[in-house]
């Protein structure tokens, strides 16, 4: 049995020809990112920016969580100047008109 699984050489193998077309040469090369020192400066100057920007939003967040923080302390405070509902009810009651007769 032939080993027909491996794939014929590449001057072998020929493309159609395309109608108008010289042999192919290659595409002309592409001009490499040269580098820029001024543009790692301006991202230099952005990343600063950026970080300052978050250090003011950190240090609002916290603040603003300090102060929520305290007012829910302060709303579960009880009430030290007023006396609970049930001692001031003992306070009001009035004594019967009528006293009970005994047996």
């Amino acid at each position: 049995m032939p080993d027909d699984l491996t794939p014929p050489p590449a001057d072998a193998v020929s493309a159609p020809p395309e109608a108008g077309s010289t042999p192919s040469s290659p595409p002309p090369p592409t001009p490499s990112p040269s580098f820029d020192p001024s543009r790692m400066i301006g991202i230099i100057k952005r990343k600063t920016l950026i970080k300052e920007l978050a250090a003011v939003y950190h240090a609002e967040c916290l603040a603003y969580c300090q102060e929520l923080l305290e007012l829910q302390k302060k709303s579960e405070e009880p009430f030290l100047d007023s006396k609970p509902p049930e001692d001031s009810r003992k306070e009001t009651t009035r004594p019967t008109k009528r006293s009970k007769k005994g047996r």
